[in-house]
């Protein structure tokens, strides 16, 4: 699937272009070789501290706004009516933008034992929600929540998120939570979809890309898109863009599909929305 469709229409890239820390050795200049690439889904958030050099990228290049799609994400804590509209304008000014895409609150708590978690996701739910009304961002959501976070969010606001970005890859699948967006219609992001060198490295994989001519990133990337996962995979080289894109022409059979869903878990961050962001 090179498209997903969200709950209020909006098609997205399957496969976007992940930001995190991309820019600290070669500044914009990656942001560009990403544009070269064929990516045209760009993920970041105001914690990533690159939307100017994203803006900047982007102008340079010349395309036209309305062919990209920008995503980026508030902070835990500027998580308030203030400071929403802050982390809001702060992107689009920095990224050289009068709209964003897609706007995502980036964690449901900073502290793990913030009692008012919830009182200050739905303060910021409110201005995202008229944000989008106003039609400065075409998507609302989330990253890093899970049901428990979801369930009482989702009794109290008017518009439901339309994605939810987690930490998804073979090893950490995450499959309660999979199974709960699915019963929502919010569509899943993976962050981190190649896991880490024990995933990307596995044997197991190996065994894969060996059979369908295939790297172990293509593997691990087409899994999570048949899964009806939308992925962000970061790459600094040209050459792995242009591998984390082509993910297509080939499809893992049903019996892969399992086995690797079913890999113990291995690879995860070690990041969890309940330990909080301190």
């Amino acid at each position: 699937m090179k498209e997903f469709e969200l709950s209020n229409g909006i098609r997205i890239p399957a496969v976007g272009y992940g930001s995190y820390l991309s820019t600290e050795k070669e500044g914009k200049s990656v942001i560009k070789a990403a544009l070269d690439a064929g990516y045209r889904y760009i993920d970041t958030a105001w914690m990533y501290k690159n939307e100017a050099e994203i803006g900047e990228a982007i102008s340079e290049y010349g395309i036209p706004r309305d062919e990209l799609f920008l995503c980026s994400k508030v902070w835990p804590t500027m998580l308030s009516t203030d400071g929403v509209r802050e982390s809001f304008e702060s992107s689009c000014r920095d990224l050289k933008t009068d709209y964003l895409d897609m706007f995502l609150i980036h964690w449901p708590k900073y502290q793990k034992d913030d009692e008012r978690w919830l009182d200050k996701v739905l303060e910021a739910w409110a201005v995202m929600e008229d944000l989008y009304e106003q039609k400065k961002i075409s998507v609302i959501g989330v990253s890093n929540f899970l049901p428990h976070h979801l369930r009482p969010m989702l009794e109290n606001v008017r518009i439901k998120p339309m994605v939810d970005q987690l930490e998804l890859h073979v090893g950490y699948m995450q499959e309660y939570t999979l199974a709960y967006l699915k019963t929502e219609g919010i569509l899943p992001q993976a962050w981190s979809p190649l896991g880490r060198a024990k995933v990307i490295n596995d044997d197991r994989i190996t065994l894969l890309a060996e059979k369908y001519g295939k790297s172990n990133a293509q593997i691990l990337l087409r899994f999570l898109n048949q899964r009806g996962i939308q992925v962000i995979p970061k790459a600094s080289s040209i050459e792995r863009m242009k591998e984390n894109k082509d993910i297509f022409g080939f499809s893992l059979t049903d019996d892969e599909i399992s086995y690797l869903s079913c890999v113990a878990e291995c690879g995860w961050s070690g990041e969890h929305p309940d330990l909080g962001m301190e």
